[in-house]
C-alpha cells in the first residue's frame, strides 16, 4: 500500500482532497464535492480536514534534469 501524500500539483487549498482522490483512484473533483456536501451535515469534517492537512506529508518535488 502506497503512502498517502499531498501532491505538489493539482491541489486547491491544502491538497488533502487530491491526496485522498489519488489514494482511492477517483477524481479530485469528486472528493471535493463529497467533502463540501459532508460539511452541510453536523460533525467535525472541517477539523478532520485541518488535521489531515497538518499530518499528511507533502510530496517531494522531483528535480528537473539539467540536460
Amino acid at each position: 500500500m502506497a503512502a498517502v501524500v499531498r501532491p505538489s500539483s493539482g491541489r486547491v487549498i491544502g491538497g488533502v482532497c487530491a491526496a485522498l482522490a489519488r489514494r482511492f483512484s477517483t477524481s479530485a473533483r469528486t472528493v471535493r464535492i463529497l467533502f463540501a456536501v459532508s460539511c452541510l451535515l453536523p460533525g467535525p469534517q472541517f477539523l478532520l480536514y485541518l488535521a489531515l492537512w497538518i499530518l499528511l506529508p507533502a510530496e517531494r518535488a522531483t528535480p528537473k534534469a539539467a540536460w
